[in-house]
């Protein structure tokens, strides 16, 4: 299982990338095995504004339909448009193509709350 040291990590399986203002945003490695083969992936429209913790779309495996959680808050400046046709992408290359959403960051002062890799690791037994 990867978890990329330069990411931030959340309890609830999401992944945050930050350059600048502006984060990345996904779902983990363990996450996406964990769900199975991912079917479909419904995200927000750009401009919306999201709080860290809330829900900011869903993604639906054979196995399940979980929420997506934003690690931190801001507006959606942009979605990954690839995975309405290809949501697979998410379990192929979770840390690369498979991203979901990028954030403008309205509070930076959230990303001392996110895990780095190895508290993450030790969160799911790793």
């Amino acid at each position: 299982m990867n978890f990329p040291a330069d990411l931030k990590y959340t309890k609830d399986h999401e992944w945050l990338k930050v350059d600048g203002d502006t984060g990345t945003i996904g779902i983990t490695d363990y996450a996406q095995g964990e769900l199975g083969d991912v079917v479909f992936v419904e995200l927000p429209a750009i401009g919306k504004a999201v709080k860290a913790h809330d829900s900011f779309g869903t993604i639906e495996a054979v196995k399940a339909v979980s929420d997506l959680y934003a690690p931190v808050s801001g507006s959606i400046l942009e979605v990954n448009k690839e995975l309405e046709k290809s949501p697979e992408t998410v379990n192929k290359d979770p840390y690369g193509a498979g991203w979901m959403v990028k954030i403008k960051l309205s509070n930076a002062s959230e990303l001392s709350e996110l895990l780095d890799a190895s508290a993450y690791k030790a969160l799911i037994g790793q």
